[in-house]
């Protein structure tokens, strides 16, 4: 009986052996699966990088859009608080003097302005008013050029209309005139084609 034993041993050793790898596919197997270890770790990094960049993308697109989501309705309301300075420009300042009525009026509509502003301001909204500044196409419009001997070509001599910046962006450009010296002096630093 213990020769059936052993022989039973020796079968199994020997198939065993039969189907065991060699220590070089045993080598070639931890090679194959150590570089699927490496694919699979970094597809797993790429995929946290994309979310986390996703992530960081969807909460700037959120700040934007807390920040420039009133910008419509703010541009709106920019003819109103021109409306409000023409009408303060409408009464001259001797007729406030003589006139009570012109004068409250005039301070009714002086704060009602003075408040808009506020709002504007509480809201991140600023007014740009470049009187005697250089000309900058990104925050002006160029209405028109007159000759200014006093100042230098390109400087702003008269604001038509104010611009205004929401936060970092512009809302409306200051609408403006500039300054033409025909003498070149400076040189001319608006375009011609405007």
């Amino acid at each position: 009986m213990n020769n059936d034993i052993q022989r039973q041993e020796n079968s199994v050793d020997e198939q065993s052996s039969a189907n065991a790898p060699t220590l070089e596919e045993a080598l070639q197997q931890i090679a194959e699966l150590n570089k699927k270890a490496a694919e699979t770790t970094d597809k797993m990094l790429r995929a946290l990088a994309e979310a986390e960049n996703t992530r960081r993308r969807a909460e700037r697109e959120r700040q934007d859009t807390a920040k420039f989501s009133v910008a419509s309705f703010a541009r709106d309301l920019l003819t109103v608080s021109d409306n409000l300075r023409r009408a303060l420009n409408a009464i001259p300042p001797e007729q406030r003097d003589r006139n009570e009525h012109f004068k409250t009026i005039f301070t009714g509509v002086e704060a009602t302005e003075r408040e808009l502003l506020r709002v504007f301001e509480s809201n991140g909204i600023r007014k740009i008013d470049p009187l005697n500044q250089k000309f900058d196409p990104n925050l002006h419009e160029v209405l028109f050029e007159a000759p200014a001997p006093d100042a230098p070509s390109g400087t702003i001599i008269q604001v038509i209309e104010p611009g205004y910046m929401i936060h970092e962006r512009l809302l409306r450009p200051a609408r403006v005139g500039v300054a033409k010296n025909e003498g070149g002096g400076e040189g001319n630093g608006v375009n011609q084609q405007v």
